[in-house]
């Protein structure tokens, strides 16, 4: 690295408030891990990737998350449980308070960037506590070149500090632990929390904002990859719906696993890394993922098998969130750069641990908008504590904790789109099947991954469809490589009378949850309700 930016960088953590600190400043992933092993923070699995422990919290804090409410956000964000306001006075005081927390002591930078699309890319400073989590940085975004360092400057900066603790009753914070954004000050603040996805969350909030309010960028929580004829697919859901596995397709170009932005002519990935689940991780069921966990690659909250360094990635002692980051050039079939043409094809994904949903349905414009705006799954939640029974999880658009905007904002951008480009959306069931969880059985990878083909390959173009009693989908009566039977739920189920009150159950979830968007939906999207 050149000296004059160690230098530039020097003079503008002393412009924050960071003085006399032992600076870090972009280090390669070899000595980010050295670093760690050496300050006894992490260890090696036998695969050469570095396994951490993030400590107390093992996932996002969402009721510990808050936007600065001031002149630019008073009135433009969605103020609710997700998006909470925080004073500019205590904001500043935050930010005081972890900037002197660094004085004096070790701090690693880096400097990166979000959007692979030029046009909208946007450059973050991250300055964390270990390097560790610098490597987090590292992995996750965009890695500029020696060249374009030389001539960087910061639109963003995000200062993790785990070992700082606010005092809620001083700073207006809810306990300890904050993550805490401003867009007047364009800095993100994290304390309390080693959980590396809070630095990710971060910046795609803010992306959420900036890109539809201020460029008309519809952003997606969405995985998506590329055809050998240049044809993209966008792939959104909730954690644990399959975003990641199914768009890494060995027959496909991964553009990203996560988080992209749709513009008038193209599809862009946020990101420059994966940060995929590795609970029940196996090479058979996900070899490019199994693959990528390698030199460079940050293994979070896994155990070991007794007596090795082999991760097990069974195990759930520490939590069920265990995770893995790493670049995306890790994954074979990476697409560089990460950009792609206007989707023809969308899927919702969706868990459904009740066993009602088609593992496969086709879906017209209006329901596309009211599945979109519903954001369901179902898993069941808890298992550790003995809690068996599914439950229904619905998050607008399927990322509601990320969205500073009203939901009805990218419904709205995403309903041009389809009709625009005449897209085929999909609602797509990789839950259960024949019954909910502990009576029917998951449904199979391979079969899941048959459907998709299927559409892809306009192979669901010409045959017939039957449509669902109760939530109104077009169901296929046949796709290849799938079992007939599966196709209809209800036909899986033994007691049909079951899956009737099943059904009837889960459409009145749906109907329920959706009150609070029905005043602002247009008669298509209302008409797509399920029937009750």
């Amino acid at each position: 690295m050149q000296i004059s930016s160690v230098r530039d960088t020097l003079r503008e953590l002393r412009a924050l408030g960071i003085e006399n600190a032992d600076v870090h400043y972009q280090l390669p992933p070899e000595e980010l891990t050295e670093q760690t092993l050496a300050l006894k923070q992490g260890c090696l699995a036998d695969t050469g990737a570095l396994v951490v422990n993030t400590g107390e919290f093992t996932g996002r804090s969402p009721k510990d998350k808050f936007i600065v409410k001031d002149s630019i956000t008073a009135d433009t964000v969605n103020w609710n449980d997700f998006n909470l306001p925080f004073t500019p006075e205590n904001f500043d005081r935050l930010q005081d308070k972890i900037t002197r927390y660094f004085n004096g002591k070790p701090v690693w930078v880096r400097d990166c960037q979000a959007c692979a699309d030029p046009d909208y890319r946007i450059n973050i400073r991250v300055i964390t506590e270990t390097p560790w989590a610098n490597l987090f940085a590292y992995n996750m975004f965009i890695r500029p070149s020696e060249e374009e360092l030389e001539n960087i400057d910061p639109d963003w900066t995000v200062i993790q500090a785990p070992g700082l603790h606010a005092d809620p009753g001083a700073d207006g914070t809810r306990q300890h632990n904050f993550a805490v954004v401003s867009f007047t000050r364009k800095m993100i603040l994290i304390g309390g929390s080693a959980y590396t996805g809070e630095i990710k969350k971060g910046v795609f909030s803010i992306l959420n904002y900036l890109l539809p309010h201020t460029k008309n960028v519809l952003s997606m929580h969405c995985s998506a990859n590329e055809g050998k004829n240049g044809d993209t697919a966008v792939f959104f859901g909730l954690s644990g719906t399959g975003k990641t596995t199914l768009s890494a397709d060995p027959e496909r170009k991964l553009i990203g696993d996560d988080e992209h932005g749709w513009t008038p002519s193209s599809v862009f990935n946020f990101e420059g890394g994966c940060y995929a689940k590795t609970i029940d991780l196996s090479e058979e069921k996900e070899p490019a993922i199994f693959h990528a966990i390698r030199d460079g690659a940050l293994l979070e909250n896994v155990n070991f098998f007794p007596g090795t360094n082999t991760v097990n990635y069974g195990d759930k002692t520490i939590t069920e969130n265990t995770r893995v980051s790493y670049p995306l050039h890790y994954i074979g079939n990476a697409k560089e750069p990460s950009t792609g043409a206007t989707p023809k094809n969308l899927f919702f994904l969706t868990c459904d641990a009740y066993g009602v949903l088609p593992p496969i349905s086709r879906l017209t414009p209006g329901q596309a908008m009211y599945q979109f705006i519903s954001g369901y799954t179902a898993k069941v939640a808890g298992t550790e504590t003995g809690i068996t029974e599914p439950k229904s999880t619905f998050s607008a658009c399927f990322g509601a904790p990320f969205l500073p905007l009203h939901p009805t904002r990218y419904a709205q951008m995403l309903g041009e789109k389809m009709r625009k480009h005449n897209v085929n959306v999909w609602l797509i069931n990789t839950g259960w099947t024949g019954g909910p969880y502990g009576t029917g059985s998951r449904i199979k990878l391979n079969y899941t991954r048959a459907m998709i083909s299927a559409a892809l390959k306009g192979e669901l173009d010409k045959v017939a469809y039957k449509n669902d009693a109760v939530f109104g989908v077009a169901i296929p009566e046949a796709v290849p490589g799938v079992p007939t039977e599966l196709l209809d739920p209800r036909n899986t189920w033994a007691d049909g009378a079951a899956y009737d009150a099943q059904a009837a159950d889960l459409a009145a979830q749906f109907v329920k949850n959706f009150e609070k968007y029905a005043g602002k939906a247009d008669p298509e999207i209302l008409e797509a309700a399920p029937k009750v």
